[in-house]
């Protein structure tokens, strides 16, 4: 019987642009590739730390895409890299 991940959607490996941005801030804090997508969330590198429940405005730019999200967790990775998953409260399409 396969172990739970906690996940219910399956993410696909897909590099795709994305902006970041506090939700209290108007200017992006990071911009970045994914490194898996789901309908309602993404995996990315970041150069800094998040806090996870941290609410975030998430830019797609190129897909003209904007949707409300929240830090699900912040991994400290080797060279000061951060992986963060990130929570979308919509259902995009990427």
């Amino acid at each position: 019987m396969p172990v739970p991940t906690g996940r219910f959607e399956k993410r696909i490996a897909r590099a795709v642009t994305l902006e970041i941005r506090s939700e209290n801030q108007g200017m992006p804090e990071g911009r970045t590739l994914t490194e898996n997508v789901s309908p309602h969330g993404a995996r990315v590198l970041l150069d800094r730390e998040w806090l996870p429940g941290q609410q975030v405005l998430v830019l797609f730019p190129k897909e003209g895409v904007r949707a409300p999200g929240q830090i699900v967790y912040c991994e400290h990775l080797p060279e000061n890299i951060f992986a963060v998953g990130l929570e979308l409260s919509v259902q995009i399409n990427l």
